[in-house]
């Protein structure tokens, strides 16, 4: 997360921002790749108030917490097992809004295949990648900045092929 160090200017027109952005159809790989030298206001996010700052349940600020580990391994086979999955499921995403699953079957060379696509996909030429780039979710590929674009606070300095 970019924290902001500064406050934006009074003549700041954020929803002219966003579209100027948007419409670029480049990313953030755009703004990487086009040598930027300071990240656009919007992707900057205020800073947290130290009062609201909550530290994890359970761990005292020296301990670093530990991501939920969700393990799949005989979850076919046995419907109390299948139960505390779900149940781990969903206080993961409750808590912490995401997990780590093992034993789930995909073979590693199959992620790794994935991962070399999805790098060979951002690694396409600008006008390439713009032929992707929408923010119509129907459709069977999608490339864009953030899902939430237009509804969130901050942009979040990533892109996004689903």
């Amino acid at each position: 997360m970019v924290t902001k160090t500064e406050p934006e200017s009074s003549d700041f027109d954020r929803d002219t921002a966003l579209k100027a952005f948007d419409d670029t159809k480049a990313g953030v790989k755009g703004l990487v790749d086009a040598g930027i030298a300071k990240i656009p206001p919007i992707f900057l996010h205020s800073r947290p108030n130290a009062a609201s700052v909550q530290s994890t349940p359970g761990h005292t600020e020296s301990e670093l917490p530990v991501i939920p580990t969700v393990d799949l391994q005989g979850v076919d086979g046995d419907p109390n097992l299948r139960r505390r999955v779900i149940w781990q499921v969903n206080d993961a995403c409750r808590r912490w809004g995401f997990f780590q699953v093992i034993n789930h079957g995909i073979p590693t060379t199959l992620l790794n295949k994935m991962m070399e696509g999805l790098k060979g996909f951002h690694e396409l030429e600008t006008e390439v990648k713009k032929g992707f780039y929408t923010r119509d979710y129907s459709k069977t590929l999608t490339y864009n900045c953030n899902f939430d674009f237009y509804q969130s606070p901050a942009v979040n300095w990533r892109d996004t092929v689903s």
